[in-house]
Formats: structure tokens, C-alpha cells, sequence
């Protein structure tokens, strides 16, 4: 039996999502301009993710929101390309393997959307989060792609689908 479970975003978690974003970023120092945590999506996340080729997952134990992670294009690059986002663990949902679970049900969603690869944005600093993308066969970039709007983030990654 899983200590966790993944499934798609339903309209009453928006709140419990904002919340896990907006606790999770400052312990990294992602604050202020150039971060997710302004995005005003992070109080919408269903409506947002109910957009064409776009998917959000909740990261839920025993019955408690407690991560979560989505697909959607990436703004500002090729139609083949998607970025991997808002991918965020509270600290007791952390090291039960939801992490990789969780990008293994988005990045099969971006297949079936049909995307050929997958973009992300990080900071130096989520040491376990990069060791994840890394495990899972993302590659390193010198620089951003896309016009994302986080140009707080400092460490990019690809994956080929």
C-alpha cells in the first residue's frame, strides 16, 4: 500500500495548493520579483491547468494535500515543448517517492499532450529536487528557454520525451 496518493487538481484544492507554494518557496529564498509565488495563477490552479495541454497533479497523504506538480506549454517556446511546473513538497511529504511519482504521471501527461520535450526552472539550492530531475534524465542548459517570467530562477533543465 502507498503512503501517498496522485491525482488530478479539483477546484477545493486551490487553497491548499496556494499554501503549499507560498510555504515551500520562501524556505528556498524564492521570494520577491522573478518567482512563482507571484504568479497569480497560484490561486487559481485548477481554472489555470484546465487550459489545452495543460495537467496539474495533487500529492495527497492520508487524505491531506501535501504537493503537487503540473504540465502546460512553455510560454514563449515551441509548440513541442512544455514546461514542467510548480512542482512543490511540503517538508513531511518529502522522501516517501512521491516526488518521483509525481514526475512520472506529468511527464506522461506531456506525452499524451504530444509534447516532444520538457522544460524546467529551478534554484541552485533545492539540492533533493535537482538530484530528482537529474535521476530522471533531465539535462543540464546553460540558459533559459521560453519567456517563463521567473527570472529569479538560476538552473534550467531539459528532458526529450
Amino acid at each position: 500500500m502507498s503512503l501517498f496518493a496522485i491525482r488530478p487538481i479539483a477546484p477545493a484544492d486551490d487553497a491548499d495548493v496556494a499554501r503549499i507554494i507560498r510555504t515551500v518557496m520562501p524556505e528556498f529564498g524564492a521570494v520577491g520579483e522573478g518567482f512563482a509565488i507571484n504568479d497569480p495563477e497560484v490561486d487559481w490552479m485548477y481554472r489555470a491547468y484546465s487550459a489545452p495541454r495543460s495537467a496539474y497533479f495533487v500529492v495527497e497523504v492520508g487524505g491531506r494535500v501535501v504537493g503537487g506538480g503540473g504540465v502546460a506549454p512553455l510560454e514563449g517556446g515551441d509548440a513541442d515543448t512544455c514546461e514542467l511546473r510548480k512542482m512543490y513538497f511540503l517538508p513531511d511529504a518529502r522522501g516517501l517517492g512521491a516526488g518521483r511519482a509525481l514526475i512520472d504521471r506529468c511527464l506522461d501527461a506531456a506525452r499524451a499532450f504530444g509534447f516532444k520535450r520538457c522544460y524546467l526552472e529551478t534554484l541552485c539550492g533545492m539540492d533533493a529536487a535537482i538530484r530528482l530531475y537529474e535521476r530522471t534524465g533531465f539535462r543540464r542548459l546553460p540558459g533559459p528557454l521560453g519567456n517563463t517570467g521567473h527570472g529569479g530562477c538560476n538552473t534550467f533543465y531539459a528532458l526529450d520525451l
